[in-house]
């Protein structure tokens, strides 16, 4: 391999790396101060037919009951806990939605005293994170009505079958509303039907929103931000770089993200389901699905269906949902043909071994076999290369003043030694695609999240404390610069010894598998390499 296209491969995989990191990984970071204004909040009140009573004293009073009745309701709203084996979440009578869910297999920190993930936190007075509203209807309900519920508990620890938990709203001689939330032990998703009846003389004509809203900057959280599947396609928007968008039709799921927790609404009607990302003036991230509109006639009910899905990015758990949901595991969209099965490798490894770091070098292990024949090829001809550079160096001063007669002699020279010029950039070249895949994949697989290795590494996705790892990689980085053959520029020389000195910095702030990963790796190549050069028939 010449000198020029190694040293040109080594310095663009070095830019392809600083891109996928800021681009891909790097965290997303709140930049914004959160104004203290308060969010403006839909207060409609109900569009309702006259009272058919013949007593005109009376119609002012049928015509607007919500507000009173609203506003001494909420005094008296009430909390309704929900206990499974996997989480634990709190709606409230107000507005029949949810209000808080704590995830049991997940903890927001290392720390022995550490509190579960609460993948809702809602500020006293704050609007409830998941909430529907019908918009663009005939009648369209207070957001903040309070509705009346059939348990004051609903406990499925003990019980391998669904629950249900159920909210109505009635005005009598108008409509009735219904929400049905029906649980599933082992799933993280649950599923809503929003009924309404409709008990006027005419078809009304109804059309559902459901809308997460979250705050950024949860402890145990980063890389938040808005996510959307349209059409087979991920669509995301980092929270602090928040823009009002709009997507659809053909909406398969959308929710709120962050590194390897989701909050998705799934709706059973996608083709005709429409989103919105938006952020309001207190910071918060606001994402809306709208779905079909429905004609209900006098005395029929119409029903909206969605899934909720709240909860870790686990592969399996996201597949099963059926939605597409396993796209929001970030390992890029042309990569997913190579890292899934990594992770399922992975996953199937941790089995027998129990240990994820382990995991990481087995798979560095066979990984460097698999590529070991191309390795080879690569050393031996940069050994070859090294026994021509003499001659190199002299054609390129014979023929300094004439590139053309130059190039024509080194090709010549490398014809009779039967050298080819690119055997020692192919290996690199092949190896490129299996490197950022699992560069991926390590930085965002859930599994990696809290799973310790040995000593001071208790955190596999996260960087070494002690930054000793980067710092043993950038090492065996300088050695493998020692150990290949001398650049003719001194300048190349000089940018191929700042490799180590780069890479040792980039890789500071990154996962701590990563790291182990690449450092391994560089052990077996310097390895395989001293073995080439110290071989004779090499």
């Amino acid at each position: 391999m010449s000198t020029n296209i190694r040293t040109f491969l080594a310095i663009l995989l070095s830019f392809i790396v600083v891109f996928v990191y800021q681009y891909f990984f790097a965290k997303n970071l709140e930049t914004q101060k959160q104004e203290q204004a308060q969010p403006q909040t839909q207060t409609q009140t109900a569009q309702t037919p006259a009272a058919a009573t013949g007593s005109a004293p009376a119609a002012p009073a049928a015509a607007a009951p919500a507000p009173a009745a609203a506003v001494k309701a909420a005094a008296a709203a009430k909390d309704i806990r929900v206990e499974t084996p996997l989480y634990t979440a709190v709606f409230s009578t107000r507005g029949g939605a949810l209000k808080s869910l704590k995830l049991k297999e997940y903890k927001a920190t290392l720390d022995e005293g550490s509190p579960l993930i609460e993948m809702i936190q809602v500020q006293e007075g704050s609007e409830l994170p998941l909430s529907t509203a019908f918009t663009d209807s005939s009648v369209v309900l207070p957001g903040d009505i309070v509705y009346e519920t059939d348990r004051k508990e609903l406990d499925l620890t003990g019980d391998a079958k669904p629950g249900k938990l159920v909210f109505t709203y009635a005005a009598p001689g108008q409509y009735r509303v219904e929400k049905i939330y029906t649980f599933q032990p082992d799933r993280y998703a649950f599923d809503l039907e929003v009924r309404f009846v409709n008990s006027t003389n005419a078809a009304l004509n109804q059309n559902l929103s459901i809308r997460w809203l979250e705050e950024l900057g949860k402890k145990g959280m980063e890389e938040e931000g808005a996510i959307a599947q349209v059409k087979n396609s991920t669509e995301r928007e980092a929270g602090a770089k928040m823009e009002k968008k709009a997507y659809g039709p053909d909406i398969q799921w959308g929710g709120f993200e962050n590194k390897f927790f989701i909050a998705a609404m799934i709706p059973k009607q996608p083709a005709l389901t429409t989103a919105s990302f938006a952020k309001d003036a207190r910071g918060q991230i606001l994402v809306t699905l709208d779905g079909p509109k429905n004609t209900i006639p006098s005395g029929q009910a119409g029903a909206f269906n969605y899934t909720l899905f709240v909860g870790p990015k686990e592969y399996n758990r996201l597949k099963a949902e059926g939605a597409g949901l396993e796209a929001a595991i970030n390992v890029g969209n042309w990569m997913k043909w190579l890292a899934y099965p990594i992770l399922f490798f992975m996953q199937y490894l941790y089995k027998y071994v129990g240990n994820y770091g382990i995991v990481i070098i087995i798979i560095t292990l066979l990984t460097k076999l698999l590529f070991w024949p191309l390795g080879t090829k690569s050393y031996k001809s940069m050994k070859e290369m090294q026994k021509v550079q003499p001659k190199l160096n002299e054609l390129k001063e014979r023929y300094k003043d004439d590139k053309q007669k130059m190039n024509a002699a080194v090709m010549e020279l490398y014809k009779t030694h039967k050298i080819n010029p690119l055997g020692g950039c192919l290996p690199v070249v092949i190896q490129i695609p299996v490197f950022i895949a699992l560069y991926q994949l390590l930085s965002y697989a859930i599994e990696l999240r809290h799973a310790p290795f040995f000593w001071w590494i208790q955190d596999l996705s996260a960087k070494d404390p002690y930054y000793i790892t980067p710092i043993i990689m950038g090492a065996t980085m300088l050695i493998q610069q020692k150990m290949s053959p001398p650049m003719g520029d001194p300048m190349q020389q000089k940018m191929m010894l700042l490799m180590p000195v780069v890479f040792t910095f980039l890789f500071l702030n990154f996962p701590s598998g990563l790291v182990i990963y690449w450092l391994i790796n560089n052990v077996l190549s310097i390895g395989q390499q001293y073995y080439i050069n110290k071989s004779p028939t090499a």
